[in-house]
């Protein structure tokens, strides 16, 4: 087999050979071996190369080439072996198997083939490794997109040498490949809206459309035709009017423009950098694309990109909002047994049908909002961590006084049952804490329920009289009624069965005459 020959190697050979060198002087300046320096002369002279030629041009260098191979580079006893068991190695290649097994395979069945060989083979026989060419995709108009990339751009130096890695959010227009990085150490949502009104700040607008890269901060679920958008990005991207094109799905080829922003940043911007805070990392991030990347030429616009994008993009981005954007919090609470549910360490007040239900809940800085699926069942005021919103109107009735202490409600509902309920009531609330008395009031209201106004006007008269103040002895009156009622007359003694008369139980006295 013939080594690979190159155009460079054969163009200087016949330039030397031109000037008048010998071959073997040719060979050790060249540092090939003179019997491959032989052959090409040979072939040359052959071709019509005359000796001595001043200057070789593409075309006689072309016929050196196609006479030293005519029909290409000469293939092996190895690639004819390959060529028999094609159907074989095609339909293993097809199962998903590696070419390491696939040679362990063939050499199971007494077919020997080096793994070069073998490789070459699948590459250019049966198409394997290729992958669909990357299609370049046409520049929208000015001030129109921005591509949103992130990842790992460099690391801070903290006390005692210790070192902590940072992320960034980087944003690159698509029209003028100006740029913005801003570092961060988290990939939240948040952070990404923080990163966003950062850029807008920066580019001095807003883009109309928004091409984020596949982070969960951003894309929820991944897919080329119905991606699932983070609901809470998705919001702000409604509140600050510009569209999301989640184009990018698994590779870098999937988004075919803007590419390597991660690895620009990191070589260029932050690598061999001394910095000890993400204050640091943000305030080089923004010199270093206003004054290097972006007075730098680009190899694609040919401009520099801060001048393009003030002279093009700039004039046509939509206006900044006046006022800061506030992140919502979005959870899940569950309303307990008390009807309260939690969000952000402060507790809220949820109406009774929905105990034990779990809601979506939104919470800014103003007001927390709780919906069950897409319907909107409750508002209250935004509280501080450990602060309680309760609205009275979301308990029952029959709880409402109790749960906040309204020992006048609890006095009213006693005297609607009678005056002499609601004085006994008074006489039970009658205490420097009148609060700690209102489950005695609560006991005597269920005496109400459970045997009538009525009965219990009655029983509280009569305690009332005695001056007796326990809704357990008055709970006894009313189911013993008999012992409420005035006492019985006794009842006579029944004469004895066996009674003698009494005199004959007299004794004899002197002088008694029947003696």
């Amino acid at each position: 087999m013939y080594r690979e020959v190159t155009m460079l190697e054969i163009r200087e050979v016949l330039r030397l050979w031109g000037a008048g060198l010998p071959k073997k002087r040719i060979a050790a300046q060249l540092g090939l071996d003179p019997k491959t320096v032989r052959r090409y002369v040979r072939t040359a002279e052959t071709v019509g190369v005359p000796p001595g030629a001043a200057r070789v041009t593409d075309e006689l260098l072309t016929a050196v080439l196609l006479a030293l191979h005519p029909s290409g580079r000469a293939r092996g006893d190895g690639w004819d072996q390959c060529r028999t068991q094609r159907e074989a190695i095609q339909r293993w290649l097809g199962g998903g198997l590696r070419l390491t097994k696939i040679r362990k395979l063939l050499a199971r069945q007494g077919v020997t083939v080096a793994y070069p060989t073998l490789y070459r083979f699948a590459v250019a026989e049966l198409q394997f490794g290729r992958t669909a060419p990357t299609i370049p995709i046409l520049d929208g108009e000015p001030g129109h997109e921005v591509q949103l990339d992130t990842g790992w751009v460099g690391s801070l130096t903290l006390v005692g040498g210790h070192r902590r890695r940072f992320r960034a959010w980087i944003f690159t227009a698509v029209r003028s490949r100006h740029r913005f990085v801003y570092p961060t150490f988290e990939e939240t949502t948040a952070r990404a809206i923080e990163a966003c009104e950062a850029a807008w700040t920066f580019f001095g607008g807003l883009f109309r459309v928004v091409i984020p890269d596949n982070t969960p901060a951003i894309i929820t679920t991944a897919d080329p035709l119905t991606p699932r958008i983070n609901p809470v990005f998705l919001e702000y991207a409604q509140a600050r009017g510009f569209h999301l094109d989640p184009a990018r799905l698994r590779h870098p080829r999937d988004k075919a423009r803007v590419e390597r922003a991660v690895a620009t940043v990191r070589d260029d911007a932050f690598a061999g950098e001394c910095l000890t805070t993400i204050e640091d990392a943000r305030i080089l991030a923004v010199v270093w694309c206003r004054e290097m990347y972006g007075l730098r030429r680009h190899s694609r616009t040919q401009r520099l990109p801060r001048e393009h994008f003030e002279t093009e993009e700039q004039p046509v981005l939509l206006p900044i909002p006046p006022t800061a954007y506030d992140v919502p919090l979005w959870c899940d609470p569950k309303v307990a047994r008390d009807q309260l549910a939690a969000v952000a360490k402060a507790l809220y007040s949820i109406p009774y049908p929905y105990v034990g239900r779990r809601l979506r809940a939104r919470a800014d800085r103003q007001l927390v909002r709780f919906y069950l699926r897409d319907q909107l069942i409750k508002t209250h005021v935004r509280q501080p961590p450990g602060g309680r919103a309760i609205d009275p109107a979301d308990y029952p009735v029959e709880r409402r006084a109790y749960a906040f202490r309204d020992v006048d409600a609890l006095q009213r509902q006693a005297t609607r049952v009678s005056e002499v309920v609601g004085r006994y009531a008074s006489r039970l609330l009658d205490s420097p804490l009148p609060w700690t008395r209102m489950r005695t009031v609560y006991a005597l209201l269920g005496l109400v329920r459970r045997f009538g106004a009525d009965r219990v006007s009655v029983a509280c008269a009569t305690a009332l009289a005695v001056d007796l103040l326990d809704v357990h002895r008055l709970r006894r009156m009313l189911e013993h009624p008999i012992a409420a009622a005035p006492a019985a007359p006794p009842r006579p003694v029944p004469p004895a069965r066996y009674l003698r008369p009494a005199q004959q139980f007299a004794l004899p006295l002197k002088g008694d005459p029947s003696v």
